[in-house]
């Protein structure tokens, strides 16, 4: 499917804290923005002092010109601390406590981050295509309430998935950025694609902290090839009992920006460089990544003959709401290891064990080393990270730390470019468009008023109408062929003439006019008629009370014998400005 960052897909930075029992609570906040921090004493007073730092502590001091730190001290809220126009300085632990403790500031502090938001470029697996979230290094505290894209600086959309739309192909002289809704002023520094092969992609970064490895300043841009592809090789090792594990990619990397980082049990760890040498017993799995996208990982290999290993078949998944979806995983244990159970848990603020149902959940056991999360009628709450656990006799092994898969559910819907109301001959674009981009090769299917519209050549989730005339407007959804039961909502497409507007609802008032001429030239015919063998000079008569030109009542006197075809001609005023033509087919009773 795709690749992500599964840390930052429900990030947000309305700040709030969070932190598990024991752990310092930690807030993640954007640069530039502002944080408030409580007072977390039980019972604060006005003895308590807001201290700062880790090993040491120092008091925060306040003036009253201070306009960077705000400092309260009432009991209204909580003696909060605010600190405004965040800096990577102000990334700090922080404490509310009355006298100078270390181990308290420890205990009960709250551990601030500073971050900027980065659009990152992953390799899709479809093709050569890549795909871009807008990312950060830590988890945003809490959920945004939009993400807003930009593509050469223009507005492009908003959605509530931190993924771009669709998948990229390399494109010259066009970049993209991103930034959180009412933070439009933190954007993103933005990023073009500019070049994909079968082994590598190219991106230029126009300044941020993707750039920062080996220049002097984050402002410079810099441009970073890296590899589609990354995997674990082992060989032997010059010292004895050692094994040599080298991170290869798919590409030859001569860029002095690219470096490689090592995980162990898929655990950050301080080794770095393309090779390592482990000894030969390690119990471990290890895996490796570029540095700077150590989203994209290689599997996990062991050392030993066998150890605890666990990989996903996906790391991350774009699905369609009221579909279902399959979360794979493999795994090894070492032989001495019985397991006893085997689950998976739902993580979004806390981790949530799945039990089996049979409308919605399902657990595959069926072949050796492989356990299969069948999840039936998905639903946008299901948008989720999803890990897999194993229980051994004796112990559980735990993976509530490691990533595990990313799943986001998505709607269908139309959109339209220019816009839903158009002029006859313009170009028009709609797009069956998703939160999170599905496969490259995923067949659409296009309905125009509920019919299923005849495909045309190389037109697919985008459907081009140039030049759209008044016959393609009415009401258009989108379907992928693969589950032609789940269909976006109906969209209505206006097209305006010169002479007005073009809809189905003009057209069936258009229809219900001619009717209502037609009905009433009929009677007028039939009232004619029954009148024909009166004296002309009545007949003059109503043709004066009907303000019919007198140059067309002779029309009277041929029509009453013809079986055929009526022409008539009525008058409403005076000017004869008004003018209605109406061919009547004979259709009313002599």
């Amino acid at each position: 499917m795709f690749l992500a960052e599964a840390g930052c897909l429900f990030m947000g930075f309305f700040l709030c804290l969070s932190g598990v029992q024991g752990k310092p609570n930690s807030i993640c906040a954007l640069k530039g923005s502002s944080v408030n921090l409580p007072c977390s004493h039980q019972h604060p007073t006005a003895r308590n002092s807001w201290y700062t730092g880790h090993w040491t502590v120092s008091k925060i001091m306040f003036s009253a010109d201070e306009t960077h730190v705000k400092y309260s001290m009432s009991a209204e809220n909580n003696f909060t601390l605010t600190i405004n126009n965040l800096t990577e300085s102000d990334a700090n632990f922080y404490c509310c406590i009355k006298t100078a403790d270390t181990s308290k500031c420890q205990q009960s502090g709250i551990h601030l981050q500073v971050t900027e938001l980065q659009v990152k470029v992953i390799p899709a697996t479809e093709g050569q295509t890549v795909t871009l979230m807008c990312s950060s290094s830590c988890p945003l505290t809490e959920k945004p309430a939009a993400y807003i894209w930009y593509k050469n600086r223009e507005f492009l959309y908003e959605d509530w998935s931190p993924w771009y739309q669709e998948l990229l192909s390399s494109e010259e002289a066009v970049t993209y950025s991103c930034a959180v809704k009412g933070y439009k002023d933190l954007r993103a520094p933005e990023v073009s694609v500019d070049s994909i092969t079968e082994t590598c992609f190219s991106v230029t970064y126009a300044k941020g902290r993707m750039c920062s490895s080996q220049q002097t300043s984050v402002d410079e841009s810099c441009s970073i090839t890296y590899p589609r592809e990354i995997h674990v090789q082992r060989t032997p090792a010059e010292h004895r009992g050692h094994i040599r594990l080298t991170c290869n990619s798919s590409c030859f990397l001569t860029d002095p920006l690219i470096s490689f980082v090592w995980y162990q049990i898929r655990k950050p760890t301080v080794k770095e460089g393309k090779q390592i040498q482990v000894p030969s017993s390690h119990p471990d799995s290890l895996s490796c990544a570029v540095k700077g996208l150590e989203d994209f990982r290689s599997a996990d290999v062991c050392v030993s003959d066998s150890c605890w290993m666990l990989n996903y078949v996906h790391s991350r998944i774009c699905a369609l709401e009221g579909s279902s979806v399959n979360i794979s995983s493999k795994y090894s244990h070492p032989d001495y290891e019985q397991i006893q159970s085997k689950c998976w848990y739902k993580v979004k603020r806390e981790a949530e064990q799945l039990t089996e149902d049979a409308d919605h959940v399902e657990y595959d056991d069926s072949m050796k080393n492989q356990h299969i999360l069948r999840l039936k009628k998905l639903k946008r709450d299901d948008s989720a990270e999803y890990r897999f656990t194993i229980t051994t006799e004796n112990e559980e092994v735990n993976q509530s730390d490691f990533p595990g898969v990313t799943l986001i559910v998505t709607e269908l819907r139309v959109k339209m470019s220019p816009s839903a109301v158009v002029t006859e001959g313009q170009r028009v674009t709609l797009t069956c468009s998703t939160s999170c981009p599905l496969t490259d090769n995923t067949n659409y299917i296009w309905y125009l008023n509920s019919r299923p519209l005849t495909p045309r050549e190389n037109q697919n989730k985008h459907l081009i109408l140039d030049p759209v005339s008044r016959e393609d407007a009415g009401s258009y959804s989108c379907a992928v062929k693969t589950n032609k039961d789940i269909s976006s909502a109906p969209k209505t497409l206006t097209v305006q003439s010169i002479t007005g507007t073009w809809t189905p609802a003009a057209a069936g008032v258009s229809a219900a006019l001619l009717l209502l001429i037609l009905l009433t030239v009929c009677w007028w015919i039939r009232k004619k008629r029954t009148s024909s063998q009166s004296p002309r000079g009545e007949i003059s008569d109503t043709v004066q009370q009907m303000n019919v030109d007198p140059m067309y009542v002779n029309i009277s006197a041929q029509s009453a014998d013809q079986d055929d075809h009526h022409y008539s001609r009525l008058h409403f005023s005076e000017n004869h400005t008004a003018d209605v033509y109406s061919t009547i087919e004979p259709l009313c009773a002599k």
